[in-house]
């Protein structure tokens, strides 16, 4: 069970690590940190790392207007990514962020089963076992 991080937040939060892929070429970028926020209808990757990998980014005149929380906008463009996260394989046009850490929201949260354990500051995945 991954323990809620400390490095990046004031206030302990759950942080996945995840693995981008090129589309394309298949070539991987490891280790990207990413807040579970299930707040966020979108998920948003960091855009150094995306430019690490070499991804073209949608058409630089096409970006998408986001509203935090205060109630600010910003616009961000976006990339077409293969994101793995826990064993699994997200496939999709995600949106960039000028930051160290990502966000994955509820387009990638609503599919996973998770056990977020506050008291103990862990997260869990609880997929089902299948066994043979």
């Amino acid at each position: 069970m991954p323990s809620y991080d400390t490095t990046y937040f004031k206030l302990p939060a759950p942080l996945a690590r995840v693995t981008l892929r090129h589309p394309d070429s298949g070539t991987l970028v490891s280790d990207i940190p990413m807040l579970l926020d299930y707040g966020s209808d979108a998920t948003l990757v960091p855009l150094a790392s995306v430019q690490q990998l070499g991804v073209p980014i949608v058409a630089l005149d096409t970006s998408y207007e986001l509203r935090a929380f205060d109630g600010s906008t910003s616009f961000a463009p976006s990339a077409n990514l293969h994101l793995l996260c826990l064993s699994r394989i997200f496939r999709g046009r995600y949106l960039l962020i000028d930051q160290e850490w990502g966000i994955l929201g509820r387009d990638i949260l609503n599919l996973l089963t998770l056990l977020m354990d506050g008291p103990r500051l862990t997260w869990s995945d609880q997929r089902p076992v299948i066994k043979n």
